[in-house]
């Protein structure tokens, strides 16, 4: 077994303690934020058990779990956490209600895809990132070495694609950047926002640096994932692992108290609060 086999394993176990720790929070403190970030998580290791399942073997349903979980829902799950952190307005229950019905919707997407998957190019050699998605070359344009092709008509128009799991334009794919973008201005901002806050009033120092790696976590993973799609996807599981480990200790720090701290705060849990 590769070290790219094992990196996946050990992302899921640092995803799986993180939720843990997270939703006893919520359980504790009754707080959205905290059961939001607890879901989110949940579906990141849920994500990163299904990849580190495809790198040994075929499944369509890991293969839903990973597509679903791992590439779709889970940042903007997490940065709606943040959100709900910092946004104490009646609004944010209305972006609640369209989260949960776009990710329901999301999921049927995907139910009425599975039966159109072209398992045949499914290989263990590439990750599953790499191979999910089928790809109409433009003009001009060369295969990768070793890629299968097809031609087919999109859009009205007769093209060379390289084929993936998911055919040309199947619908689920095309929800996919809203959710990620979503997640991404909601967490990254959201903890970049928070640790300007922190810093600016010039307290609690260990929430400002924590802020930092909990951004620096999420821009981590999206890094992996854009080099992954311009063919350098041996790094993906290795950004994976690092962005968990990144998230988690920032929260982790978020969470110790201060020495000047009294006790009534020291049980205050809240990572940019």
């Amino acid at each position: 077994m590769s070290l790219n086999n094992v990196l996946p394993f050990l992302s899921t176990l640092v995803m799986l303690v993180f939720t843990i720790s997270v939703l006893q929070r919520y359980v504790v403190r009754r707080q959205l934020h905290f059961l939001f970030w607890g879901i989110g998580l949940a579906m990141f290791g849920a994500g990163s058990f299904a990849e580190a399942y495809l790198a040994l073997g075929w499944n369509k349903w890991v293969f839903f779990v990973w597509y679903l979980f791992g590439a779709a829902l889970n940042a903007a799950w997490l940065g709606h956490g943040t959100l709900y952190l910092l946004v104490r307005k009646r609004w944010v229950h209305g972006v609640t209600a369209a989260l949960v019905i776009g990710s329901l919707f999301a999921g049927y997407l995907m139910l009425q895809a599975m039966p159109k998957l072209d398992e045949s190019v499914f290989t263990t050699s590439k990750p599953v990132s790499e191979q999910y998605g089928t790809k109409a070359l433009d003009a001009g344009e060369s295969a990768p070495e070793g890629a299968l092709t097809v031609n087919t008509t999109y859009r009205g128009e007769e093209v060379t694609a390289v084929r993936g799991l998911l055919p040309l334009g199947t619908p689920v794919r095309l929800t996919t950047p809203f959710f990620n973008i979503y997640g991404l201005l909601t967490l990254v901002g959201g903890a970049i926002y928070s640790a300007f806050l922190f810093w600016r009033k010039r307290v609690m120092p260990n929430r400002v640096v924590a802020n930092v790696l909990i951004a620096a976590g999420a821009l981590a993973i999206g890094f992996a994932s854009t080099l992954t799609r311009l063919g350098y996807g041996q790094f993906l599981y290795l950004g994976e692992l690092f962005s968990a480990i990144l998230m988690f200790v920032g929260f982790q720090l978020a969470a110790k108290p201060q020495p000047n701290e009294v006790p009534a705060q020291q049980s205050v849990p809240a990572s940019a609060d």
